[in-house]
């Protein structure tokens, strides 16, 4: 018969031994998991592992000893002891294991060109996969349409500075000489500087946005105001090219704005509604309150609509649809329709465009303001 010694124990005593030497022993796993904080996530695994089975040894120990429990329940109860610590420190090698593993298995897919996220990762790493997935998707596609944009623009930055060189020379040389001639080339040459001129404000404008450096005041306006102002500014080019400008705004529709942001964006859809709008049509402006209790403004024109394939890209920089690209000679460098988007997202709104009718319509949608 086996024979079990004890003696009463003071309770508060052990739980005060206990949580003294498991405060100890989490302390030094701190400080050793600190020195490796640089080092393989399978090795800080082993140490959260390790430190956790030392902790539950030293505290059945402290107990053992309390009670002072002898003979061969002593060596049993250290010996089940012992093999739940080796059966913790193997799991814990082999999680260790499969994290190292994965992890590489993503470092080696990032470094494959082009990177495609690897399947099975474990949840975290899963999700870290399919970010850096979109991301590489996002820059791909931000590096094409700035190899796209640098190539357009450089031509129609060369092409209108080789008409001015020749141009210039032609009036340097002497080679045009009569009167009427050499008026024609003057103002051929002021309107060319000022399509260009424009072209460049264009282009910077772009660039504080896309660098989030637009600064807007803003300020309380409201949209039948903006709506005149705009149609204003649009009417010498829609005379000019036979198009009617007709506009209807509702009497009051507040809104919180920078009046000239906005205004500008606004005078963008405008414009490129009356360029690609034939002669004798009409170009149509209207402000009001939509269904869902948000202010809009759209543009409707007569342009032919836009192949359903092209219309989420019409506000890309660098996308060139039919003739949405090419400039006109009262134009800028094409960039209007991406640069309305860009105001109308720094105002908290949407843009969006549909084909409807015999053309299509542009719509801008801002919040209101009580």
């Amino acid at each position: 018969m086996i024979f079990l010694t004890t003696v009463m124990v003071d309770l508060p005593m052990v739980v005060a031994v206990v949580a003294g030497l498991g405060l100890l022993v989490a302390l030094a796993g701190v400080g050793i998991m600190w020195w490796l904080r640089t080092r393989s996530i399978g090795v800080m695994l082993a140490v959260v592992v390790v430190v956790a089975v030392t902790a539950t040894l030293v505290g059945v120990v402290a107990i053992i000893m309390q009670m002072i429990i002898e003979g061969p329940v002593k060596d049993t109860v250290l010996s089940v002891v012992a093999v739940g610590g080796l059966v913790g420190l193997g799991v814990a090698f082999v999680l260790a294991r499969r994290v190292v593993g994965e992890s590489r298995r993503l470092v080696a897919a990032v470094g494959r060109v082009p990177f495609a996220a690897p399947r099975g990762l474990p949840a975290e790493l899963q999700t870290i996969a399919n970010t850096l997935e979109e991301a590489y998707a996002r820059e791909r596609a931000l590096e094409g349409a700035r190899r796209e944009l640098v190539a357009w623009v450089s031509h129609d930055l060369r092409t209108p500075l080789a008409g001015m060189r020749a141009m210039a020379e032609a009036l340097e040389d002497g080679v045009v000489s009569d009167p009427e001639t050499v008026a024609r080339y003057h103002a051929q040459i002021k309107l060319e500087v000022e399509r260009l001129s424009a072209m460049v404000d264009d282009l910077f404008e772009l660039s504080r946005i896309h660098a989030g450096a637009l600064r807007l005041s803003r300020a309380r306006i409201g949209l039948a105001d903006l709506v005149a102002d705009t149609v204003a500014g649009a009417e010498p080019l829609a005379r000019a090219k036979g198009v009617r400008l007709t506009a209807e705004a509702a009497a009051s529709v507040p809104v919180e704005a920078d009046a000239g942001a906005l205004g500008r964006a606004l005078g963008n859809l405008v414009i490129n509604a009356i360029r690609h709008t034939p002669s004798d049509r009409t170009v149509a402006l209207r402000a009001g309150v939509d269904d869902g209790g948000m202010a809009c403004l759209s543009v409707s024109d007569c342009c032919g609509g836009i192949p359903e394939a092209d219309l989420p890209r019409v506000f890309e920089v660098a996308f060139r649809g039919e003739a949405a690209r090419t400039p006109t000679a009262g134009g800028g460098a094409g960039l209007g329709l991406a640069i309305a988007q860009g105001i109308v997202e720094a105002h908290d709104g949407v843009i969006g465009v549909v084909n409807d009718g015999p053309g299509c319509r542009f719509e801008i949608r801002l919040p209101l303001v009580g």
